[in-house]
C-alpha cells in the first residue's frame, strides 16, 4: 500500500472510578464492541503508577502469522508481505506506524495494544521453531491493534480516563460508552468443564525434567530454570469466566484478555 497518513486527535473525559473495576467495566462493554482487550495491573505495591486498560473499537491492525506480515488499515486496505532478512518484523511495524498521526493530550496511551507469543522468538533470533496451523484458535504469533477508544484506570486516584481518537468530521461515541459504563446491566454466561483434564507429559516425564534441571543448576550451566507442564481441559461456555478463574490464582502483577473474534488470548 502506498504510504498515507491517517490523522486523529485525542478527545478525553475523566470520570470517578471508585465504583468501577476493570473487570466489571469490561463485562459491560464486551458485547457491544467486538475485538476488545482488557489489560490489568494488580501490582498494588506501587499504586502511584498502577494502570489498567480497556481497548475497544479497532481502527487498524498488524499481525505476524506463519511468516507473513498482514496489515489492515482504516480504509479497509490490506497488505501482506513475507518476513525475511530484507523485511524484518521491526520494519513491518515501522512501516505500519508511519501511516498514522495522533495529536492531543494523552496520546501516549493511544498506541498499539496486543500480544506476542513465545513462538515469535523465531523472528528475532536464529531459533528453529516449527510452524504449525491449528484447526481452531489459529492465533498469529504477533498481533497488535490500533484502537479508537481506550479506557485508562488510575487506581491511585480512583479515576477513569476515557479516550477517543477522532478523525476530522467524525462523530464521538463517548456519551454512549460512558452511559454503558454507568449501567447496572451485566450479561452473565455459563461455563463448565467437559471431560477429564490431560497433559502432554506424564508424571514420570515431568519428574525426569526436574531432575535434569537440578543437575544443570548444580553443574553451573544455569542459575535458574522454570519448568512448565501443559495441561489440557475442554470446556463450554464463557471464556472470560475462565480468565477470571485463572486471575484469582495467578500471582503475576499483570494480566490480559484479548477477544479477537476468531480466537482469544488470555494470560
Amino acid at each position: 500500500m502506498k504510504q498515507q497518513t491517517f490523522s486523529y486527535k485525542v478527545q478525553s473525559r475523566t470520570m470517578l472510578g471508585d465504583l468501577h473495576t476493570p473487570v466489571s467495566t469490561y463485562l459491560k462493554l464486551r458485547d457491544m464492541y467486538m475485538q476488545s482487550a482488557l489489560m490489568e495491573s494488580s501490582d498494588y505495591h506501587g499504586s502511584e503508577n498502577n494502570r489498567s486498560f480497556i481497548a475497544i473499537n479497532p481502527i487498524a491492525s498488524i499481525a505476524i502469522s506463519h511468516g507473513s506480515a498482514i496489515a489492515t488499515y482504516p480504509n479497509l486496505e490490506k497488505t501482506t508481505r513475507q518476513i525475511s532478512s530484507e523485511f524484518t518484523v521491526e520494519m513491518a511495524f515501522n512501516e505500519f506506524l508511519a501511516n498514522f498521526s495522533v495529536e492531543g493530550e494523552y496520546k501516549k496511551y493511544c498506541g498499539l495494544y496486543g500480544y506476542m507469543t513465545f513462538n515469535a522468538v523465531r523472528y528475532f533470533d536464529d531459533i528453529n521453531i516449527k510452524d504449525s496451523e491449528a484447526e481452531e484458535n489459529d492465533a498469529p504469533d504477533i498481533y497488535y491493534i490500533f484502537y479508537k477508544n481506550v479506557i485508562v484506570f488510575n487506581d491511585y486516584k480512583h479515576e477513569m480516563l476515557l479516550l477517543e481518537l477522532l478523525a476530522d468530521g467524525e462523530k464521538s461515541e463517548m456519551d454512549e460508552i460512558q452511559a454503558r459504563i454507568n449501567s447496572t446491566k451485566v450479561a452473565a454466561y455459563g461455563f463448565h468443564a467437559v471431560g477429564e483434564s490431560t497433559s502432554t507429559l506424564t508424571d514420570e516425564e515431568h519428574k525426569a525434567n526436574i531432575r535434569k534441571g537440578i543437575a544443570h543448576c548444580l553443574r553451573g550451566d544455569v542459575f535458574q530454570i522454570v519448568l512448565s507442564r501443559r495441561f489440557i481441559q475442554k470446556y463450554t461456555g464463557d471464556d472470560f469466566k475462565l480468565y477470571r478463574a485463572l486471575r484469582s490464582i495467578n500471582p503475576s502483577p499483570y494480566l490480559c484478555y484479548f477477544d479477537f473474534g476468531g480466537f482469544r488470548i488470555f494470560s
